[in-house]
């Protein structure tokens, strides 16, 4: 049980002035996982105020190749990140003076990898140089090369610290060029640790007169469908505290079947508790929402989306409990999208992401490369 809530510090204050620090972090932010939010969690405790710019279809494709969510799926997405105070959709791909200016921003704030336009120069070559720019860590065991790589294989063995064969060579293809394996494109296991669970949560207990109201799932590769529903279960009460209960993976495999979940139980529940509309996580809820649990909880609503439920193993309606109580609600969240439609998307662009991925690796280890040159010639001179 992990609760969450926004925990933004601020750690600069604008020189001479006690006005709050507003920080840029900009991204494509396609197919928004743990890692970006993470990013985005750094970067709004640097400061008070966090803008969030999202680029453009268009620019992404210019400069990577074709993203896997439209634009307008991606402004959504990036919205819902509790630690996000404002977006600013169709931001320039190379972030400049102007820009921050534009938006009264102090400093911008990038992981420690680099970004590169389509030929080979930094997008944040003006903000470092003018001494407005900040790092943080990058999210080490995640990246979309991954994910598509996961989705694509259809192998149960994904989240497994023992990477077989095929999975190994299908990674290779997405996250490595011919002259070897980039820092920050390759691909690194992800591991959960009790600090990382804490920076995403911070604990906010229901007070009175909240309503409880209690959604379960699998929440697998956390989409815009899932923000759509829980934006709508968020609105059934004035004061809503949602409860998540996350399936563990054996159980999201044995009714999902195929290579489900794509993301493992630790990775699915640092995204959902990036969620501004989620309050609290269980990890590793019962497939069936039991007396114990509502009691335990003080539920006051159970809701599901329109998705088929299927029974328990032992043939019975996972819901049966709460509708017996008169306390379980459908929600129409108006939007279709599954983690199925996902895969499918990946499937039917393979080719494109797979020279998508190669292309940007073949910069980065071009970059590598001057920097590695540049660092011989300063060591050379030095002796």
């Amino acid at each position: 049980m992990i609760r969450n809530g926004h925990s933004g510090s601020s750690t600069e204050r604008a020189p001479g002035s006690r006005r709050p620090v507003r920080v840029w972090c900009d991204g494509c932010f396609d197919m928004v996982h743990y890692g970006h939010s993470n990013q985005l969690r750094q970067a709004r405790a640097m400061g008070d105020y966090l803008i969030a710019g999202v680029h453009t279809d268009e620019e992404i494709s210019c400069h990577k190749g074709p993203p896997v969510f439209t634009q307008e799926e991606r402004y959504k997405m990036v919205r819902a990140i509790k630690w996000v105070d404002e977006i600013v959709p169709g931001a320039p791909y190379v972030t400049t003076l102007e820009t921050l200016d534009k938006y009264n921003c102090d400093f911008c704030v990038h992981g420690n990898d680099i970004t590169l336009t389509v030929d080979g120069k930094d997008t944040y070559e003006e903000v470092k140089t003018a001494g407005r720019y900040r790092e943080c860590q990058r999210t080490q065991g995640v990246s979309t090369t991954d994910l598509v790589g996961r989705m694509l294989l259809m192998t149960k063995t994904h989240h497994s610290v023992e990477v077989n064969s095929d999975y190994q060579q299908h990674r290779d293809n997405f996250g490595k060029d011919a002259r070897g394996c980039s820092p920050w494109t390759g691909v690194s296991q992800f591991l959960q640790t009790s600090q990382k669970i804490m920076q995403f949560a911070s604990g906010k207990e229901p007070e009175p007169g909240d309503t409880i109201i209690y959604v379960a799932g699998a929440f697998d590769l956390f989409h815009i469908g899932h923000i759509d529903f829980l934006e709508k279960v968020h609105s059934l009460a004035s004061k809503p505290y949602i409860i998540v209960g996350l399936h563990f993976d054996q159980e999201v495999n044995h009714y999902k079947r195929k290579n489900y979940p794509i993301m493992n139980i630790h990775e699915r529940t640092l995204s959902v508790l990036a969620c501004r509309y989620v309050s609290e996580v269980v990890i590793g809820a019962p497939y069936s929402v039991t007396a114990d649990l509502i009691d335990h909880f003080k539920v006051d609503i159970v809701c599901h989306g329109k998705t088929e439920v299927l029974p328990d193993k032992d043939g019975s309606d996972p819901y049966a409990e709460p509708k017996q109580r008169g306390i379980f609600q459908t929600v129409d969240s108006g939007n279709n999208l599954t983690t199925d439609d996902i895969v499918k998307r990946i499937i039917k662009n393979r080719l494109e992401y797979e020279a998508r991925n190669q292309k940007k690796e073949a910069k980065e280890l071009a970059v590598l490369e001057a920097l590695q040159r540049r660092q011989g010639l300063i060591e050379g001179s030095e002796k």
